[in-house]
């Protein structure tokens, strides 16, 4: 049971359908430590409800009458930013997802449908995870848009310069990859390698939607691919990447399922492994927001190898999970605040 003295997570409900209301109430009142303090048809009844019921957390269907959860997102972020889970029926609504995630929604659940009764109780843990993850979010300031960077000027490449950039973030990590990645210009010397936790299927369209704002190429990673200068590899969902050096000295992406015992798949820890086996002290790895501390035994890797590690400084970070983790481990090499890091990785290379 909760203690008495904390104070239980209040969530706003929005959804037009009644069925789905009434699933997900059911749902988050499993948890002793949920209490769900109203009910919204549409965004804008969410809107009224949000400023007189001050929720800490908000479930968000997207397509609603009247106002629906894009709508929403963008007025209540205007207004004061709170923490959104969406609630989705992926298949249908995929874009819109991942422009939710953009706008400064936090995670999203797939909508259980009339058939799904039976899995009620599956989907119902993930939901009250998600709720329970969500009302740690801590919004930072809002990021100001910076312009590219302008195109580096050639050089001899230093003693200890990076052959590769490795990141790994989740919780916020689309809004900070869309304010990162498009700052770097097209001419960066070195490969860039993400792990972002994301569901099936969403990251060759995320991959997608960042390739079409930066100057760098963005692709979703798949099988055999040689890594290239300028170009940012996104790990698909359910798979970890890896990396292998061919007899030409060519490195080429590697996708497996192993090792099956990671909390995410991808996972960041296997990224930052792979990457400091086969480029040791060339590797430059970087944690940002995110919960847990997915991240924390690949930096150890990378620092045995002698390659540097970089977290996101606490006051840019969404939740100060992951980069606390390898800071506490005392595996940082420096905290960088987000609009900052794409300066410090141009200084880096």
């Amino acid at each position: 049971m909760p203690n008495p003295k904390t104070p239980l997570i209040r969530v706003l409900i929005v959804d037009d359908s009644a069925y789905i209301r009434k699933s997900l109430r059911k749902m988050l009142l499993r948890s002793p430590f949920i209490d769900v303090v109203g009910i919204a048809h549409d965004g804008t009844e969410a809107l009224e409800l949000v400023e007189r019921l001050r929720p800490d957390v908000v479930t968000l269907d997207l397509n609603m009458p009247l106002m629906g959860g894009l709508e929403f997102l963008a007025v209540q972020m205007a207004r004061r930013p709170l923490p959104v889970v969406v609630v989705s029926i992926a298949s249908t609504d995929s874009q819109q997802v991942l422009a939710a995630l953009e706008a400064g929604a936090v995670d999203f659940v797939h909508k259980p449908t009339a058939l799904a009764n039976a899995t009620i109780l599956e989907i119902s843990q993930d939901m009250i995870a998600k709720v329970k993850a969500a009302a740690q979010v801590v919004f930072p300031r809002a990021i100001a848009p910076l312009p590219p960077l302008p195109v580096l000027e050639p050089h001899p490449r230093q003693l200890h310069s990076p052959d590769i950039i490795v990141l790994g973030i989740s919780t916020g990590g689309p809004q900070a990859l869309n304010a990162l990645i498009p700052q770097l210009p097209a001419n960066f010397p070195v490969p860039i390698a993400i792990v972002l936790h994301l569901p099936v299927g969403y990251t060759a369209l995320y991959a997608d939607r960042l390739n079409q704002q930066a100057a760098l190429t963005v692709i979703e990673a798949t099988a055999g691919m040689p890594l290239t200068a300028g170009t940012v590899y996104l790990a698909p969902a359910g798979k970890h990447l890896r990396f292998q050096r061919q007899p030409d000295g060519i490195v080429t992406t590697q996708l497996t399922l192993h090792p099956f015992d990671q909390l995410h798949r991808p996972a960041v820890d296997v990224l930052f492994q792979s990457a400091a086996a086969v480029y040791g002290d060339r590797t430059v790895g970087i944690v940002m927001t995110g919960m847990g501390s997915d991240g924390k035994q690949g930096a150890a890797w990378i620092k045995s190898q002698g390659g540097r590690i970089f977290t996101e400084a606490p006051e840019s970070c969404v939740i100060y999970g992951m980069p606390r983790s390898v800071v506490e481990a005392g595996l940082s090499d420096g905290a960088i605040p987000l609009p900052a890091l794409a300066a410090h990785l141009c200084r880096l290379v």
